[in-house]
């Protein structure tokens, strides 16, 4: 080039298959000595991320032999049979934190249950000085930092009990804040409504109170104006009633209401062979409340860890606990997060000797020997080319557990609609060439979604082209006027709206059955052919609610 020309230079490149980030360096000679070079990482965000699709945990006290083959539609030279030999039965939850990685959303209990899921201290310190942002005027925690948003009592609750029963600390200034908001909720001083017109109320107080317990901030006269009546609660607040009793001294027959109480929760537990269910598990599911029978078994297993007389339950709490995983984790953040703990504490009061030797799996030819190292031995075989059967067998001392997951990317192939049906269109602001997409377009997105039921705290994530950029943050570059079109139907607002440089996601406090539409507006700045995510819509404490749009690849010509 002469001096002071400049030369866009598209390069045709192909991104592989299973890679996290892509390193770029440019250099550039001149005359004699003159040299200059730049590198720069690229994120490379994964169109069909493998998962896992079904996880089978046995334990190794005999051998054991399923049948093992790919998926429906798996994509070739990806993923396969997983077996981990796990020494201890709480020692490694790699289903839950893989879960975890790939979870998008970040509200403070999601940046919260993160952290405890992954055991990520640098996430825990993150969410933790990000606190005081997120609190209003009582102390009550709010899920986005916005002012406009009221704080809420059951999120404040949650986020105590959890630090709490996972040996982890809040900023002092911080939750001294949050005790003194959930004083003042539980005992009147402060009103909060509820999320939906429903008679919740002592159920909401009963977790506040519960939270207060845990740090020697609650008294019998908090629950003078409550009705107490343990058979009619849900199993999430009879749980609050059991931490209550545990810990507050001078409730009247505390001893004998504990005992009545744990009974109770024995009689709604179903334990068939390795399942385990409630028996009330319909009116458990109180996704407003974050609460849900996931949740309900991981808290059920630490309230009962010591208490008299469970010891020879225990055992069976856990394998029931983890036979209502799906795919090796739980449904939501906060279920998991309270496995988490609640796995953790039974390792520390049971599982204190390992076993010893080695354990053989054998797929089809292929055999892998996991010794007992103390950790977690793992092995990926490869799909066969058809089914064959997967052998376990342990020699030595004890008897470990094996998790066996399956492992494949699928594509979606046709629309998914559990709860949401989504509509997704696109049409031209700002277009070079008629009929064609060119690099510098702006291009508006309606996404139209049909909710089949009320429900609180609801995502919609939609995928960008790589290097688009979504208008109306403010930022440089931004364009109002390009972005001042864009429109929004029916009676919800988005309480937060993320706009990052993969996807916009717009979160929604409380969306009612019906329809409800949306748009954003995006600048295409990169030329090539993008594969896309599927556009998803999900109910974020029901995540069996939830609606996927398979995208078509997008071209953007130079």
């Amino acid at each position: 080039l002469a001096a002071g020309e400049s030369r866009l230079v598209p390069v045709d490149f192909k991104v592989p298959a299973g890679v996290g980030s892509l390193e770029w360096e440019v250099s550039a000679t001149g005359p004699g000595r003159a040299r200059d070079a730049m590198r720069a990482r690229q994120a490379v965000t994964e169109v069909h991320p493998v998962r896992a699709f079904q996880a089978s945990l046995v334990r190794l006290s005999a051998p054991a032999s399923f049948p093992v083959s790919a998926p429906a539609g798996a994509l070739p030279g990806r993923g396969g049979v997983r077996v981990q030999v796990l020494p201890t039965l709480a020692g490694d939850l790699d289903g839950v934190r893989d879960w975890f990685r790939h979870y998008p959303y970040a509200c403070i209990e999601q940046r919260t249950s993160k952290a405890i899921g992954l055991r990520d201290e640098a996430l825990w310190r993150a969410a933790a000085a990000s606190l005081p942002a997120y609190l209003d005027r009582d102390g009550l925690a709010r899920y986005f930092p916005a002012d406009w948003l009221p704080g809420s009592d059951s999120l404040t609750a949650y986020l105590v009990q959890v630090a709490d029963a996972d040996g982890r600390e809040w900023p002092e200034a911080a939750l001294e804040r949050m005790l003194g908001g959930l004083e003042a909720f539980a005992t009147g001083r402060i009103v909060r409504a509820g999320a939906l017109p429903t008679a919740d109320l002592v159920l909401r107080k009963l977790a506040a109170i519960e939270a207060l317990s845990r740090h020697g901030r609650a008294n019998p006269a908090m629950l003078q104006s409550l009705e107490i009546d343990p058979p009619h609660w849900p199993t999430s607040a009879l749980l609050d009633w059991i931490g209550i009793l545990q810990r507050v001294q001078g409730v009247r027959d505390g001893p004998a209401r504990l005992a009545e109480a744990l009974n109770l929760l024995r009689s709604r537990l179903d334990l068939q062979g390795s399942v385990m269910t409630f028996s009330t598990e319909r009116q458990d599911a109180l996704w407003w409340l974050m609460a849900s029978a996931d949740a309900n078994a991981n808290r059920a297993l630490l309230a009962v860890l010591e208490a008299p007389g469970w010891q020879e339950d225990v055992g069976r709490l856990v394998r029931g606990t983890l036979s209502r995983q799906v795919r090796g984790a739980w449904g939501t953040t906060v279920a998991n997060a309270w496995g988490t703990v609640a796995l953790a504490r039974y390792a520390e009061v049971f599982e204190k000797t390992p076993p010893t030797g080695t354990a053989r799996a054998t797929v089809g030819d292929a055999q892998a020997t996991l010794a007992m190292t103390g950790a977690a031995s793992v092995h990926e075989f490869s799909w066969p080319p058809s089914t064959v059967p997967l052998t376990l067998a342990h020699e030595g001392q004890g008897a470990p557990w094996a998790l066996v997951q399956s492992r494949a990317a699928v594509p979606l192939s046709e629309p998914l609609a559990a709860g949401y049906r989504i509509r997704r269109t696109l049409a031209a602001v700002d277009q070079k060439t008629p009929g064609a997409t060119t690099r510098g377009d702006v291009v508006r997105v309606r996404l139209e979604v049909e909710a089949q039921s009320d429900m609180t705290w609801v995502v919609v994530d939609d995928p960008v082209p790589p290097g688009a950029t979504i208008l109306g943050s403010g930022l440089g570059g931004d364009s109002r006027l390009l972005a001042a079109g864009e429109r929004r139907e029916g009676w919800v607002q988005p309480a937060f709206v993320e706009r990052t440089p993969t996807a916009y996601r717009a979160y929604y406090a409380f969306v009612p059955k019906g329809r409800f539409a949306t748009e954003y507006t995006v600048r295409l700045n990169n030329a090539g052919r993008f594969e896309l995510p599927a556009t998803r819509v999900e109910a974020m404490y029901a995540p069996e609610m939830l609606g996927m749009l398979p995208n078509a690849p997008v071209t953007v010509a130079p």
